[in-house]
């Protein structure tokens, strides 16, 4: 069942799928359509969800579940990953790949993979003081406190 992102508890476990690419206006609005019945149809063991999503810097699909209500199981969770894979095919983009790092670079959001971020820092083409995403947070609370943080107050630390 769909919620507002916002009407959400702040302890609502989130997970965060960055793209390797900016989506396109048009995109995020299909995307917002198939996302939105996605959640609708979203159950666990035949309950429904209280669930719902955000795009942010169209580049960012966040899925958030109300746990208080009904938790996410191995199944509905494993339906969100085959949502997102049909996501990944059909807008020709790499959203599951953890080995990557997202992170703003002037006003742009840059995506490296991890080899290429930690050879960015080692030339000084990022700095501690770089904003990075932090996708490993787990709850609205996190993601509205540790998401967009500094690169040396992050796992990203090791670089620096």
């Amino acid at each position: 069942m769909y919620i507002p992102f916002e009407n959400l508890p702040q302890e609502s476990r989130v997970w965060i799928y960055p793209s390797n690419r900016k989506l396109s206006d048009e995109e995020v609005a299909e995307i917002q359509t198939l996302t939105t019945n996605f959640i609708n149809d979203w159950s666990a063991h035949g309950a429904s969800l209280e669930a719902s999503f955000d795009i942010r810097y169209n580049r960012f699909i966040i899925l958030a579940v109300n746990s208080d209500v009904q938790a996410p199981t191995g199944c509905s969770i494993d339906a969100s990953v085959q949502f997102i894979q049909q996501l990944e095919q059909k807008y020709a983009i790499d959203l599951l790949d953890k080995m990557n790092v997202t992170f703003k670079n002037g006003d742009f959001i840059a995506h490296k993979t991890l080899v290429d971020f930690k050879k960015m820092a080692k030339e000084k083409a990022v700095s501690a003081s770089t904003i990075v995403f932090n996708n490993l947070v787990n709850t609205i609370e996190e993601l509205n406190d540790s998401w967009e943080v500094r690169a040396d107050e992050s796992w990203h630390s090791r670089f620096f």
